[in-house]
């Protein structure tokens, strides 16, 4: 086991790269924000619709101070890396990179979401099982420990409503790009099996109902302009609610990616990835049909 894995950050369009470093490697980081064993070492930039240059020379400018080498060079990026750390914003780009960074045979995590579409991440899953690429990709809303709390207390739910924020993607489809984070606590909270999703506008935002073959039900309610995370699951006769602290989310996720690395443990299933995938897509296509309920597909 390594005492500290030495990370390469694809991508700079996102405050994520900032802040997992800060993490990991900032002076001024708080005690009980600190995850230690792990070292962003080298980023890579390029330019995408999701944040402008003067935005990421502000990102460079940071991450240098942090001790971290910002190049527009995948090969010097990754060279001589234990672990790459895929942290573009714009998931039109998540395929393309993560085929580059399968051919390495080093560990990876795949920030949020999967990819643009289901066809996109369904063939992320098939490379990665080709090729036994040891990754995963999530959301941090999946690891908040009111989330937990709540799953304990009602294991097996039948029903569940969660609400986050619809921010508004600068390319794409938003349900994707941001929806990520309300449907990966629904599937925390579900698992797999749905088989349909409708989707509705409303005045500040969108609702979509998720079916599952068993007859389960989640709601997913994504409002613009409001940023807090929560939710509830049902049984028959117990209900239990929960909000999500979010200041503790990059720090709980980035605890998971070193554990992940240090000790070989897989904090999410591909196939439970893939499902919230196929989630969002549907919920996606149902939204541009005008609300009409769609299949959820794998693949």
């Amino acid at each position: 086991m390594k005492n500290e894995f030495k990370l390469a950050l694809i991508g700079l369009d996102t405050s994520h790269s900032i802040e997992f470093t800060r993490r990991m490697q900032a002076p001024d980081c708080p005690a009980e924000q600190k995850v230690n064993g792990l070292k962003a070492v080298t980023c890579m930039r390029f330019p995408t619709p999701f944040q402008n240059e003067d935005g990421q020379d502000k990102r460079q400018k940071q991450l240098e101070a942090w001790g971290v080498k910002v190049t527009g060079s995948f090969d010097e990026a990754v060279k001589g890396c234990d672990a790459i750390l895929i942290e573009i914003n714009d998931p039109a780009f998540h395929l393309d990179y993560f085929k580059k960074c399968a051919e390495l045979g080093k560990p990876m995590f795949l920030d949020k979401p999967l990819a643009d579409n289901i066809q996109n991440g369904a063939e992320i899953v098939r490379i990665a099982r080709e090729k036994n690429c040891k990754m995963f990709s999530s959301s941090s809303l999946r690891f908040g420990e009111a989330i937990a709390k709540s799953c304990k207390e009602i294991p097996a739910p039948l029903y569940a409503s969660v609400y986050g924020p619809l921010g508004i993607a600068p390319a794409g489809s938003s349900i994707v790009w941001y929806g990520v984070h309300a449907f990966e606590m629904l599937q925390r909270i579900l698992g797999r099996g749905a088989v349909s999703v409708t989707s509705n506008p409303t005045g500040s935002g969108v609702v979509a109902v998720v079916e599952y073959a068993d007859r389960r039900r989640g709601v997913v309610e994504l409002t613009t302009g409001c940023w807090v995370y929560g939710g509830s699951l049902r049984s028959q006769d117990k209900a239990s609610a929960f909000m999500v602290d979010a200041s503790m989310n990059y720090t709980l996720e980035l605890r998971e990616i070193c554990d992940f690395l240090q000790n070989g443990k897989m904090p999410v299933e591909l196939d439970d990835t893939l499902e919230i995938m196929a989630l969002l897509d549907a919920a996606e296509r149902s939204f541009q049909c005008g609300g009409r309920t769609v299949a959820v597909l794998k693949k």
